[in-house]
């Protein structure tokens, strides 16, 4: 079995196309996270130098501004439905590891 076959698998979706539309949205997220933060930087700081706690920041906020992009991509290509459940998923993952420290 293929690498995109276990995806598709493990993903619950049966066409090649939604695959396809998948991975696109994937990569649009990602690029639009890396091509706001160089801009971001020479707005906040002159000459581009970030201080330590820009990057401390900057590391705790982009995870929940990736999902937000996640889920627009998600809704322009027509797989918010996927992202939304996917979103679920790693919240999911959060909050059952938080659970277990309690314990």
């Amino acid at each position: 079995m293929s690498w995109i076959e276990k995806l598709k698998e493990k993903w619950d979706i049966s066409s090649q196309w939604q695959f396809v539309i998948i991975l696109i949205v994937f990569a649009c997220t990602g690029t639009t996270v890396v091509l706001i933060k160089k801009p971001l930087i020479a707005l906040l700081f002159e000459g581009g130098v970030r201080p330590m706690w820009f990057q401390i920041t900057y590391w705790v906020l982009i995870l929940p501004i990736y999902n937000v992009f996640l889920l627009f991509y998600g809704f322009v290509f027509g797989q918010f439905a996927f992202f939304w459940r996917y979103e679920k998923k790693m919240i999911g993952r959060f909050s059952r590891k938080k659970n277990a420290d309690k314990e």
